[in-house]
């Protein structure tokens, strides 16, 4: 076969760079940036609550199309995710009525949302024909508990192979616990938390965040993501497995390895840190105030800052070790100094000195904080129906494929 000349070879390279150019100039928003990452994905969402729903969130936020699967209204259901009703306090529609809770609101933009009865034969079929088109599928049913719709891993890889499909329980697909239920705070109990969490005159305490659920919603996002670059690769699917149990295990971190290297089982310490000191609140003249000295160059400036230059140079306080092994002595004196004067007047003075240290906020001293606002944090999207929510900015900043807010939480559908 004779071999293309020049002027082939030339106009085929050209063909090419036009081709890569469209494709990239299709990859683009109306700003010239890239679009979302992930906005070549589509989920089909059938979590409800909080940790699948998170985790949805998560990639609609990345520029997926979401897909959410609610129960249709009924005599035995009001329809929609149940967390449209756990409220005080709820959304006011455009037009006065009654809308959604609060709580739904947290975890569901970026998605669009559709009514369908999965136990019927004809909503089995919907929900199939999505699949068939689909990336990824997210569910947080017990165990098995869609088998017997044929929506089960198993019955949908057959009509679409690459399929990711990643399930959310309380225990994991397998073990003694597999068939429980699991919510969030028997979650922190069991697997952990709540044995570090509170001081000893307050008992165990659990987190006020849902932090069980979020970090599983946020381990089922970093493994979605995982599983389609390995698709993108391979062009295989797979089944994630991801337990509410197992993450809030995993989590544990520090505590964790404290526990396994140490042997003794960390205890309730407040808002002590179990290796650094000093590191929590201390009560002030009219408030409190979050010291977090992190080293011994820090603890150094705080002592010669309240006028206790002995203490960097005193063999119960000159080390980090030291102090973790002398808190009890050492705490009750920060504690009598830090009495002496205003929260502001504390942050003034560490701050000038470069030691960290911070205020407790309530949420609306949160919003109103400088830092938080020059971020963005609070955000306003706008409902087809004229309705505008707040919500709060995902975190994430990229510099070429940034965070979209396309949509905002859906109306039941």
């Amino acid at each position: 076969m004779p071999q293309a000349g020049p002027a082939c070879g030339f106009l085929g390279l050209m063909w090419i760079c036009w081709a890569e150019m469209v494709k990239k100039d299709a990859l683009k928003n109306e700003d010239g940036m890239m679009n979302g990452p992930l906005s070549h994905v589509r989920v089909v969402d059938l979590s409800r609550v909080l940790a699948g729903p998170w985790a949805t969130q998560m990639l609609g936020d990345l520029g997926a199309e979401v897909i959410k699967i609610e129960q249709p209204a009924s005599a035995r259901h009001p329809g929609g995710d149940d967390t449209r009703g756990w409220g005080p306090p709820f959304l006011e529609n455009a037009d006065g009525t009654p809308g959604d809770a609060a709580y739904f609101l947290c975890a569901n933009r970026n998605k669009d949302s559709r009514a369908i009865d999965f136990t019927t034969a004809e909503g089995q079929a919907q929900v199939r024909d999505l699949v068939r088109e689909s990336d990824v599928v997210v569910e947080n049913f017990k165990v098995g508990g869609l088998k017997k719709y044929g929506l089960d891993y198993d019955s949908l890889k057959q009509i679409n192979p690459g399929l990711i499909y990643c399930s959310i329980t309380g225990f994991g697909q397998s073990g003694p616990y597999a068939a429980r239920p699991g919510y969030d705070f028997l979650i922190q109990g069991m697997g952990g938390l709540m044995s570090l969490t509170g001081s000893p005159e307050s008992g165990p305490q659990k987190v006020g965040v849902a932090i069980a659920d979020l970090m599983t919603g946020m381990y089922a996002s970093v493994a979605i993501v995982a599983a389609l670059n390995h698709k993108e690769r391979t062009g295989e699917g797979q089944h994630i497995d991801l337990a509410l149990l197992d993450c809030q295990v995993a989590m544990l971190a520090n505590q964790n390895m404290n526990y396994l290297i140490g042997g003794t089982p960390p205890g309730l310490l407040g808002n002590a840190h179990p290796n650094i000191v000093p590191y929590e609140a201390f009560a002030t003249k009219d408030g409190h105030l979050i010291l977090a000295v992190g080293n011994d160059g820090q603890f150094a400036r705080f002592a010669a800052l309240i006028g206790r230059d002995d203490w960097a140079a005193d063999s119960r306080f000159k080390t980090n070790a030291a102090r973790v092994r002398h808190r009890d002595l050492l705490i009750p004196l920060i504690g009598e100094v830090l009495r002496e004067k205003t929260t502001a007047d504390w942050i003034a003075a560490l701050e000038d000195i470069n030691v960290p240290c911070g205020p407790v906020n309530r949420l609306d001293q949160v919003f109103e904080d400088p830092q938080v606002k020059h971020r963005g944090l609070l955000r306003e999207l706008m409902r087809e129906d004229g309705t505008c929510i707040p919500t709060v900015a995902n975190p994430i900043k990229f510099s070429r494929t940034p965070v979209t807010y396309r949509k905002a939480p859906p109306k039941k559908p």
